[in-house]
């Protein structure tokens, strides 16, 4: 009789499979999700501020009237309407761009997912923030790349860093692929790329010969002022733009897009045809005709404002109950506040106490590929109500000075 195994294909397994594990974001789902737990842990969008009842009519209609249609394949490429409507949103952003080079995925995720498999072979290195999206750190595991990640500060990517790494690797004989960057109101870190480097990082790409990869979630989302400029807007011929109506409209619709240069378009087609056939065309039209009939830019200035005062209220918490040694970030948009700990505590070692605790947060070794970033955690303000926050922040404030006082006591 043969040994029992607790997985008996793990022989059989192609190589990449090592790179698929579970990320720490998904793991904290089934506690986290617990009516008694307040989470800080997950970034997902408050769709109850949408106006459920129109759009419960619109998807109605769209079956009633067009079925045949919305139930039936489409393209790889996407629908065109939706595609021109995609073009109007990036507009915002100062992206001039054609329809004919958008790609219509399922999420930015997917988009993420096709890029890299069309660049990257095993060992390609790839750059990426410190910390970074946890998403596109499994992606690109998957795909057995090498990522290196380069710091960022409350100003976002550093340039100097960014240079200096990529001469090194190129004295090295490395083949870097490209620049992973969510450059506005950054997963998980919560911090915007100014201006200035924005240029810097856009020349220093252009002498190293670099594609850019830009992850643009949050962009609409910010809390004073316009939309910034995105990179895509000042170099359409090294930036592939990745967006999503994840946050700004609903996830579970799972539309986003890819803004490619045409050479780049036609193979992201292919990879799609591959991976799904054809999207979604009843989640396409449905996106299409929200965008068509309804105040998609005042829902945006709703959600804005909703945003900034759970954002508000998760500062106003930290600054009045965070132990001394704590520091976090100030982000002017998007979900996400970067939690620095006192001196000696990790983040990973402290989550069961946490959760003890009754409040879930994401630990930072999660965005670093190497696991380093135990002193970090991220907290997400986006979904529970003000109230929730005080109080998750109130709690987690009593589990630091908990593991506080027991790191001094075992440290003398």
């Amino acid at each position: 009789m043969k040994a029992h195994r607790t997985d008996a294909y793990t022989d059989r397994y192609a190589a990449r499979a090592a790179g698929m594990v579970a990320s720490e974001i998904r793991a904290l789902f089934a506690v986290a999700s617990r009516p008694e737990v307040v989470s800080l842990a997950g970034g997902m969008p408050y769709v109850s501020a949408l106006p459920l009842d129109l759009i419960g009519d619109l998807t109605a209609r769209l079956v009633a009237e067009r079925g045949a249609e919305v139930l039936q394949y489409g393209s790889a490429q996407g629908d065109p309407g939706l595609r021109e409507r995609i073009c109007d949103v990036m507009a915002l952003e100062g992206i001039q761009a054609s329809a004919d080079d958008i790609v219509v995925t399922v999420g930015s995720q997917q988009a993420l997912d096709l890029i890299t498999r069309i660049f990257v072979d095993p060992g390609d290195v790839v750059i990426a923030e410190a910390p970074s999206y946890v998403g596109a750190l499994g992606t690109f595991a998957s795909f057995q790349a090498k990522v290196v990640q380069v710091p960022l500060d409350s100003e976002g990517l550093i340039p100097e860093a960014l240079r200096e790494t990529l001469e090194r690797l190129r004295l090295a004989g490395r083949r870097t692929k490209f620049l992973y960057t969510v450059p506005t109101f950054q997963n998980p870190a919560g911090v915007t790329l100014t201006a200035a480097r924005r240029r810097e990082i856009l020349e220093i790409c252009e002498t190293y010969d670099l594609l850019v990869i830009e992850d643009n979630p949050y962009g609409l989302l910010g809390f004073d002022g316009e939309p910034l400029l995105a990179l895509r807007a000042d170099d359409p011929d090294r930036v592939i733009y990745l967006g999503s109506f994840s946050k700004t409209f609903a996830p579970g619709f799972r539309v986003g897009w890819a803004l490619a240069p045409h050479a780049i378009r036609a193979k992201l087609v292919l990879a799609a045809e591959s991976a799904i056939l054809s999207h979604s065309a009843f989640s396409q039209l449905a996106v299409r005709e929200y965008l068509a009939t309804q105040p998609w830019r005042e829902q945006i200035k709703d959600f804005r404002e909703l945003y900034r005062e759970r954002r508000d209220t998760m500062l106003r918490s930290l600054e009045a109950m965070m132990p001394a040694g704590s520091s976090w970030t100030r982000p002017a948009g998007g979900f996400f506040v970067w939690l620095t700990l006192p001196e000696g505590l990790d983040s990973k070692a402290m989550a069961p106490r946490a959760i003890a605790n009754r409040v879930a947060y994401v630990p930072g070794t999660g965005f670093y590929s190497d696991g380093s970033g135990q002193r970090h955690l991220r907290l997400s303000y986006c979904y529970p109500d003000p109230e929730r926050i005080h109080e998750g922040v109130r709690r987690l404030a009593s589990v630091i000075e908990q593991e506080t006082l027991l790191h001094k006591t075992f440290s003398e």
